[in-house]
């Protein structure tokens, strides 16, 4: 046996007992005639000691010990003289009386500690390293135990896990996807699954009434904190329900999660339409953990004055900031130069400052009345002291998303998303369709066999861009952390929407032709839901990026720099691919 307990789990009841620990050297010091050594291993840290008095050799031993050696090590548990609150096994220390090195260790690049001193970019070189910290291990326990509870769950509401296939046919309709040539079919291509969207309503005919897989999924997308190429999805699929039947029992499993996970009851959720998250939040994953709600302006200054940006304007919002108005130049400049980073995109900033003594200041004064920025404060809704933040454009939703940004921002400066408050909703009736200026087309928004709402089906052909789609996302703290939708199960409808989409009905017929001829054999009405395991994980964790829950995340450019991947194949393995590259320099 290599140990007979963990690093963990000694207390003072083990006074007396002869134990061997295993684990790696997290720190040592010597003091006079005593070595103390700290080993660790993944359930904690607990203290041993050398004494020279009782046997200078193995002491001798113990002094050439380096950070993250992996040693074994037997003996005596004792009192500690001088606890350690801060150590759940601070009570007590082995008096050591065999060492014996199992590996031994270079000098890490980094201290492997709570607070570290090594960068992201070193970290992830030596993730294997990196996932020795305890904070690191916590977040994968976590996602561990998450994974586990939503199994059981899930079982319980009868639920059954399929695996479906990684290698798939392509069908570019979305995001990019990964493709994998095939040897045994030369030219022709497998696509990594964006989902096992297709596959899960195929069970669905197949008479699988409640599935759901913790699936692996790829998307050739630009990366962000909670982007990776590669991520984990609860996917789900249901039969014989209607919208309430999904959110509900879903509702009902993240209650069950963050009761589990952090104590935290989640209220009855509200349920809050795409329009009206757009008109008030600019976003159609708001944050309610904090206020200032939008504000229309338009009529407000209509014809009030002569400031030609907000004359011109298409829509002009406003958020009151409480007790803002105290702000000063440099740090109202700031603001402005954030809103016109090219990440937001606005061309420039009003502010509105109702001081704490009842006088005014703002930087359009030259433009308008007294009596039209007293308007402004009654339906800002703004006391003394307030300042009020308003921007314009040509484009109501494009400058309600760059409003959003400025809200988010203002959130983030006064402290208003706490990490520990949950605010969670439904977002419903999303439009089907979305306007795409690469493909200059209508686009799904979430994907073609989302159905659309029955009310709204007349406009399929005279305003499809008007059509309102059965969807549905929830939403926690501003992030989408899933999202689902009625599936069209009538193959007439199917074509319908393959044909609002653009699709040819041999392009239809080459990429989906599998799905349109199965639901020929009696499809049942079902629908579905997707969570994102990583962004789930990350929002209970309290991180700020998804890379933290997972194992071996890429980097930014979509890279593993532990593993160097992706890299270049050699010509043999292209030649068996009957593959030649032509880069472009």
């Amino acid at each position: 046996m290599y140990r007979t307990n963990t690093c963990g789990e000694l207390r003072l009841t083990d006074a007396g007992k002869e134990v061997t620990l295993a684990g790696w050297v997290q720190r040592s010091r010597k003091m006079g005639g005593m070595t103390f050594v700290d080993l660790r291993d993944r359930y904690g840290i607990t203290q041993f000691v050398f004494n020279e008095a009782d046997d200078k050799g193995l002491c001798d031993q113990a002094n050439k010990l380096g950070r993250e050696c992996c040693v074994q090590i037997k003996g005596i548990v004792a009192e500690r003289q001088s606890k350690n609150p801060k150590m759940d096994t601070g009570d007590i220390e082995i008096v050591a009386k065999r060492l014996t090195v199992l590996s031994p260790s270079l000098t890490p690049p980094f201290t492997i500690e709570e607070n570290t001193d090594g960068g992201d970019d070193l970290r992830m070189k030596y993730r294997y390293l990196d996932l020795r910290r305890e904070s690191v291990r916590k977040n994968l326990e976590l996602r561990h135990r998450m994974t586990i509870l939503i199994r059981n769950f899930l079982d319980s509401k009868k639920f059954i896990e399929v695996e479906t296939p990684i290698l798939i046919g392509s069908t570019p309709e979305g995001a990019r996807d990964f493709v994998v040539p095939s040897r045994m079919n030369p030219g022709q291509f497998y696509a990594l699954p964006q989902s096992p969207q297709t596959l899960k309503q195929l069970l669905m005919v197949a008479g699988f009434d409640r599935y759901f897989q913790i699936a692996k999924c790829f998307r050739d997308e630009d990366l962000r904190a909670d982007r990776q190429p590669e991520f984990t999805q609860i996917d789900c699929e249901m039969s014989f329900v209607d919208q309430d039947d999904v959110t509900e029992l879903f509702e009902d499993m993240a209650r069950h999660l963050f009761r589990e996970i952090r104590g935290v009851e989640l209220p009855k959720l509200q349920q809050m339409t795409w329009h009206e998250a757009m008109k008030r939040y600019g976003s159609d994953k708001p944050d309610l953990r904090f206020g200032m709600e939008f504000v229309e302006l338009k009529d407000t200054f209509a014809d009030k004055g002569d400031f030609s940006v907000f004359n011109k304007a298409a829509y002009i919002g406003g958020i009151r900031v409480a007790g803002c108005a105290s702000y000063s130049r440099k740090q109202l400049d700031e603001l402005a130069d954030f809103v016109k980073r090219p990440q937001v995109g606005a061309m420039g900033l009003v502010y509105i400052k109702y001081n704490a003594d009842g006088t005014v200041k703002s930087s359009i004064d030259k433009f308008y009345a007294p009596e039209t920025l007293a308007h402004v404060k009654e339906k800002m809704g703004a006391k003394d002291g307030d300042l009020v933040l308003i921007l314009s454009g040509d484009n109501a939703n494009k400058t309600r998303t760059q409003l959003c940004s400025l809200r988010l921002e203002m959130g983030d400066r006064l402290g208003l998303r706490d990490k520990n408050v949950f605010k969670c909703l439904w977002v419903v009736d999303f439009p089907l369709f979305e306007w795409s200026d690469e493909e200059q087309r209508l686009m799904a928004t979430h994907h073609p066999f989302t159905m659309p709402n029955p009310d709204d089906l007349p406009l399929l052909d005279s305003h499809p861009e008007q059509v309102r789609a059965k969807a549905y996302d929830f939403v926690c703290n501003g992030i989408e952390v899933g999202g689902g939708s009625i599936r069209i199960h009538d193959t007439q409808l199917q074509e319908k929407m393959f044909e609002v989409l653009g699709f040819t009905r041999e392009r239809a017929e080459a990429q989906f032709g599998f799905l349109m001829n199965a639901f020929k054999y009696g499809a049942p009405p079902h629908a579905g839901l997707a969570f994102g395991l990583d962004r789930f994980v990350s929002i209970l964790a309290g991180l700020d990026s998804i890379r933290d829950c997972i194992a071996f995340p890429k980097n930014n450019s979509g890279r593993d720099v532990m593993l160097d991947a992706p890299s270049f194949i050699d010509d043999k393995q292209l030649d068996e691919l009957q593959i030649k590259l032509d880069l472009k320099s």
